[in-house]
């Protein structure tokens, strides 16, 4: 480590990058005597470097409290815990997606949270990628545009959720689950309201989910041009709703839901197939 002497005879920009740029540790006596430097610019460089470090200990603080209910379990004896959550309710078109990760104890990944608060999709995909390179496992599930026309969105939502845990390579257990709960599932499992944005578990599960389903309909723009699927992913925008009444509906379009069957001269059903599944559902109920 060079001596603060030393230091202090580099220039403004050398500093910068080493201690912003490359994110080294900045010795407390060299932070002081900055603040102190009759440089403009060094000043300016300790100013941020205070602010780094202040939303270093904010972004700290907030991943321990999203790990709260993760580090119940541990101290109940759990360690393979899993995260579960969906994307792709809300679309007209394309599949509804789940993803299941279970990461190592404690892990924290700065910047992961709730994919809907992520609006940078190259930001999703990089935490996407350092989720697969660390956890302990990860898989994602579907259900298709048949099943959802079939057995309804929520309940395809369920069996989406249901695939994603199957196909993990270690078996949780225990399952956190966003706002539900996974039937036909003999893992102890919790549902927690606002999960994705509460638990790191979840929060990864929700980036999984996002992510895949995103390539997917990136894919499918190809496939179905004129429709905007890599823009809006198949969410009810104007944009797809205009589409949609001048092109009309193709095979990944969800025909259950209202804009589909109002573009098809149909009457809307997904009320009655809710109201319909809503036996199945008490009862626990959930299709192979």
């Amino acid at each position: 480590m060079p001596s603060l002497e030393e230091m202090l005879t580099w220039s403004v920009s050398e500093l910068r990058e080493r201690f912003l740029g490359a994110g080294r540790a900045v010795p407390g006596d060299l932070l002081e005597a900055l603040e102190c430097d009759p440089r403009r610019g060094a000043r300016e460089l300790a100013r941020l470097i205070r602010g780094r470090r202040r939303d270093n200990r904010a972004e700290g603080q907030r991943l321990r409290t999203m790990l709260r209910f993760e580090a119940e379990l541990y101290e109940q004896g759990f360690i393979l815990i899993a995260g579960v959550d969906e994307a792709g309710m809300a679309p007209l078109a394309g599949p509804v997606v789940a993803g299941a990760v279970i990461l190592k104890k404690g892990y924290r990944l700065r910047g992961l949270d709730d994919s809907k608060k992520i609006l940078d999709e190259r930001k999703r995909e990089e935490l996407a990628r350092a989720i697969k390179e660390d956890a302990i496992a990860w898989a994602f599930g579907r259900a298709e545009v048949e099943e959802i026309d079939t057995i309804n969105i929520y309940h395809a939502g369920l069996l989406a959720m249901h695939r994603a845990v199957e196909a993990l390579a270690k078996r949780p257990q225990y399952l956190l689950v966003d706002a539900r709960t996974v039937p036909r599932c003999a893992i102890p499992q919790r549902g927690i309201i606002k999960g994705d944005a509460l638990s790191l578990s979840i929060a990864a599960a929700s980036i999984i989910a996002k992510t895949t389903r995103d390539r997917l309909m990136n894919e499918l723009e190809a496939v179905y041009p004129g429709y905007g699927f890599a823009s809006h992913k198949g969410y009810p925008t104007p944009h797809h709703c205009e589409a949609l009444q001048r092109l009309g509906a193709t095979p990944i379009h969800r025909r259950s839901f209202a804009p589909v069957r109002i573009a098809l001269g149909l009457e809307p059903v997904q009320g009655d197939l809710f109201a319909a599944s809503a036996g199945a559902e008490e009862e626990g109920g959930l299709p192979e």
